[in-house]
C-alpha cells in the first residue's frame, strides 16, 4: 500500500523539496500552499510519479483548513506522515522597532496554523497507528537567542514544546513526534525575512555554505522512514561553518 504524507507550506523551500523527496520514493502527497499557481506547476511535475492532491489555503485559515482536510478524497483519506512545514519569520528589527501586524503573522503561521494542521489531521495519523509521524519544523531559534528574534524565536519554542507535550498525549497510538531544529539555511524563507532585500539575503549567506532545502527533505525522509519503533525527539542540525556566539556585554563607560 502507498504511504501518503502532508505537507503545509509545499510552493518553496523545505516544502518543496520534501514534496519531491517523497514523491521520488514513491509516497503520494497532500500539498498545501498560499500561492496556486507555484502549487499547480508542483503538482503538474510530480503527479508523472505519484499520486497528488493540492489544497490552496492559507494554514492561518481554520475554517479552510477544516473544510479541506474533511474533505480529503478517499484515495488520501489514510495519513501516515504530516510535515507541519508552513512558518516565517518576518524582520530583523529589535523588538521595540517591529511592527504588530508583523507579530500576529508569525505567531498566527508558526504556532496557530501548526495546531490547527496537526489537530486536524491527528485522527487520521491515529488510526493509521504504528509508525506514523509528525515532523514539526522548529529552528535553533528557539533554543538559542539573538537579536531581533523575539516573537519568531518564542514561536519556534513553542514549537518544541508543544512537540514534547504531544508525544506525551500520543502514547500508546504508536504516532510519533520530531521537532526538527535547523540552523542556518538557504531558501526562500530568508529573502521573506528581509522584505525581498536580495543584496542582504547575498551578503547573509556570502562564504557560509549553509544548509539547502534538499539537506532539510533528505533529514526528514530519514526520521520518517526509521523503524516504528523508534522516535526521534527532537534533531538540531547547524552548518559546519555556524556555532554559538558568546554573550552580549554593554560597558558602561568609566569616570
Amino acid at each position: 500500500m502507498t504511504s501518503t504524507v502532508f505537507i503545509t507550506g509545499a510552493t518553496s523551500g523545505f516544502g518543496e523539496a520534501c514534496a519531491r523527496r517523497f514523491a521520488e520514493a514513491g509516497w503520494s502527497l497532500i500539498l498545501t500552499g498560499r500561492r496556486e499557481e507555484r502549487l499547480q506547476a508542483l503538482s503538474a511535475e510530480l503527479s508523472k510519479v505519484t499520486s497528488v492532491h493540492t489544497l490552496t489555503l492559507d494554514v492561518r485559515d481554520r475554517k479552510a483548513m477544516e473544510a479541506a482536510v474533511a474533505g480529503l478524497p478517499a484515495q488520501f483519506a489514510t495519513i501516515n506522515a504530516l510535515i507541519n512545514n508552513a512558518g516565517l519569520a518576518l524582520g530583523t528589527d529589535p523588538a521595540p522597532k517591529t511592527d504588530l501586524d508583523d507579530w500576529d503573522t508569525m505567531v498566527d503561521t508558526n504556532v496557530k496554523g501548526l495546531i490547527y494542521s496537526t489537530r486536524l489531521l491527528l485522527p487520521r495519523l491515529i488510526a493509521h497507528g504504528k509508525g506514523a509521524t509528525i515532523v514539526n519544523l522548529g529552528s535553533v531559534a528557539g533554543n538559542y537567542p539573538y537579536p531581533g528574534s523575539h516573537v519568531y524565536g518564542a514561536s519556534k519554542a513553542f514549537v518544541g514544546q508543544f512537540s514534547l507535550n504531544l508525544r506525551c498525549d500520543l502514547q500508546g497510538t504508536g504516532v510519533r513526534v520530531t521537532n526538527l531544529e535547523p540552523g542556518m539555511c538557504e531558501s526562500e524563507f530568508s529573502l521573506v525575512r528581509f522584505g525581498g532585500d536580495k543584496a542582504k539575503y547575498d551578503a547573509t549567506y556570502a562564504g557560509v555554505d549553509p544548509i539547502q532545502s534538499k539537506d532539510i527533505a533528505d533529514t526528514i525522509y530519514w526520521i520518517v522512514t526509521q523503524p516504528a519503533h523508534i522516535n526521534i525527539n527532537s534533531l538540531e542540525l547547524m552548518p559546519v561553518t555556524q556555532s554559538w556566539a558568546g554573550f552580549a556585554v554593554e560597558r558602561h563607560k568609566q569616570g
